[in-house]
């Protein structure tokens, strides 16, 4: 009975505790924060036994991962012509590893803002030197590095949470890939 009243009370404190301890950490976001690289995996390569990077490292894109939910995104959820911050939370940060060129333009290394201003048929996507903001709402154009209009593209599929990921495209080219509901545009990125 003793052993039994002993299990009772540990069982107890337990529980207590862990209600207490609970309280201390936010609850899990909607959109939830995501990472991607090039190389695709990079962090992964370089730690497993016999795997190596074939390229580079050039980039890693930090965005958070909103969900389509039922919802019309584009022209609603998301407007037309005003500037988003690329996913939802924090604004979206691409950091470049290398000095890289987007479209005639040359990027020093480092780590940047990747807003974008959406259009039913193009979104001008923008790099600003103004990190650690959340949304969009203390955006400042006049810190902005680069504007470059993509053209949009239909998916075959609809796209549930807002994605973005790199691809090989050449010999010393990416593409960022981003995606969501039915839309997406690619961002050339050569080094």
């Amino acid at each position: 009975m003793k052993e039994l009243m002993l299990l009772v009370f540990m069982s107890t404190l337990w529980v207590t505790a862990t209600a207490q301890n609970s309280n201390r950490f936010p609850p899990v976001d909607k959109s939830p924060m995501d990472m991607s690289y090039y190389p695709v995996n990079y962090p992964i390569l370089r730690i497993q036994p016999g795997a190596k990077p074939t390229d580079p490292l050039v980039a890693r894109v930090i965005y958070s991962r909103p969900q389509k939910m039922g919802r019309k995104v584009f022209g609603e959820l998301v407007e037309d012509g005003k500037i988003w911050r690329l996913g939802a939370n924090e604004a979206t940060e691409i950091e470049f590893f290398r000095e890289v060129k987007i479209g005639t333009k040359k990027i020093k290394k480092g780590r940047y803002t990747l807003y974008a201003i959406e259009n039913k048929d193009r979104w001008t996507l923008i790099l600003n030197t103004e990190t650690d903001t959340w949304g969009a709402f203390g955006y400042d154009a006049s810190k902005d590095v680069l504007r470059v209009d993509c053209a949009v593209q239909k998916t075959p599929e609809t796209i549930e949470a807002f994605t973005m990921s790199f691809e090989k495209a050449g010999e010393r080219t990416i593409r960022l890939l981003i995606a969501w509901e039915d839309a997406m545009v690619t961002l050339p990125v050569q080094w």
